[in-house]
């Protein structure tokens, strides 16, 4: 194999390169096998496609089907997008706190076998200690929403379960019958935040250990011993919790920019990617561990694709949430109410309605129904083909097409 360095090398080609060798050596569940597949024949004859001809001209041009895998890297922007204009009409235009909450390292193993549980336990013990702590009148004596995404990466790919959560600065207050806003430099102090969050999340996880709900796999099996596992609880709940909170965003149109960099990311975008040759990846990282240093790592093929799939949700998972007044019961009746108090009208999402078509050329200004080469004709599809391995007769080569 021939050393690629280019900046269009992408996780698919690593995907082609390594993939056969790491299947012999590792027995993949499902959601693993369906992930890799979809990434490596993303935009490719292996998902089908279709064929546009011009009304106007002799020209064709051949599409082939995105995989539309979430944690596919060249399928998200679109889907950013759209979700960042949804939200925004669902928000308050309020000053913003963005908050994220980490476990300790010492869980990391135990959520990666326990996925779906572990990072319920972390939703929910995140969510109940803001909405909580912003009811007490001794803080607020409010009611507030959140908007939660799941990260379970670090930039190196190993595991790193965290949220990322924002929420606004202040609450509806049924008392006073009105909004009422937080301080200007913080919502709750974060270390009030933090030990009820270590709290909340040890008794669910508790709870799951006694209801049966985790497995104990692997170099995790002796913890399934009641001894080892009030062991672990003990240690992890003498350390502090790591609660960060950035400085409160000035409006919703800020934090949405910000949190639109972290809804659709992957593990690793193809723009990290440096170079590969017949045994390894080089891409680039940041070290946040010292002072943000941008980095160069270089792993075995085998092991960035171990790395890569330790970040693949189960199936149906949800991995951005709402809760409080932005959760979709309480949703239209609050943010009514609070738009009103404040003076304000509901906006509606500038994509409502519009075909995937529409939508592109609204985002990027790809106008896909013109013909590239006459400019006048439309370009109309003639035949669509099935998905196969290799590409359909007509073609000699698998291409990939459009990406935004």
């Amino acid at each position: 194999m021939k050393t690629l360095q280019t900046s269009a090398l992408e996780v698919a080609d690593i995907f082609a390169a390594f993939q056969e060798q790491y299947r012999i050596e590792h027995k993949l569940p499902l959601q693993h096998r369906n992930a890799m597949f979809a990434i490596e024949n993303c935009r490719t004859s292996a998902l089908g496609g279709h064929v546009d001809s011009c009304d106007s001209c002799d020209h064709k041009r051949i599409s082939y089907t995105p995989c539309r895998n979430r944690h596919c890297p060249n399928c998200q922007g679109l889907n950013q997008i759209k979700w960042i204009d949804k939200l925004s009409s669902g928000l308050l235009p309020v000053r913003y706190f963005h908050i994220v909450f980490t476990i300790p390292s010492e869980l990391n193993r135990l959520a990666l076998v326990n996925q779906k549980c572990l990072y319920d336990i972390l939703f929910k013990a995140a969510s109940e200690s803001l909405l909580m702590l912003a009811k007490d009148p001794k803080h607020l004596g409010v009611d507030t929403g959140l908007v939660a995404v799941l990260h379970t990466w670090g930039q190196n790919l190993m595991e790193h379960p965290h949220l990322h959560i924002i929420v606004p600065a202040g609450g509806w207050s049924t008392m006073a019958g009105c909004w009422k806003y937080s301080k200007k430099k913080y919502f709750i102090p974060v270390k009030v935040i933090s030990s009820v969050f270590r709290g909340k999340f040890l008794a669910f996880l508790k709870q799951a250990y006694r209801d049966g709900q985790l497995k104990f796999e692997g170099e995790i099996k002796p913890i399934a011993l009641k001894s080892n596992f009030k062991q672990l609880l003990d240690t992890v709940y003498e350390k502090d919790w790591v609660v960060y909170a950035n400085k409160p965003f000035k409006n919703s149109s800020a934090i949405l920019r910000y949190l639109g960099r972290y809804t659709h990311r992957v593990a690793i975008s193809n723009n990290r990617i440096l170079k590969m040759d017949k045994d390894s990846v080089t891409f680039k990282w940041k070290d946040y561990g010292d002072h943000d240093k941008q980095k160069i790592m270089q792993l075995p093929g085998k092991e960035f694709i171990r790395r890569f799939l330790l970040h693949i949700l189960p199936k149906g998972f949800c991995k951005i949430r709402y809760f409080g007044i932005f959760a979709s019961r309480n949703k239209k009746p609050m943010l009514t109410q609070c738009n009103k108090a404040l003076g304000l009208r509901s906006e509606k999402s500038k994509f409502t309605g519009l075909s995937w078509q529409e939508s592109l050329l609204l985002v990027c200004g790809i106008d896909v129904n013109v013909c590239p080469v006459c400019k006048k004709g439309k370009m109309i599809t003639t035949t669509i083909f099935q998905g196969k391995r290799g590409p359909p007769a007509f073609c000699g080569e698998q291409i990939r097409t459009i990406k935004c």
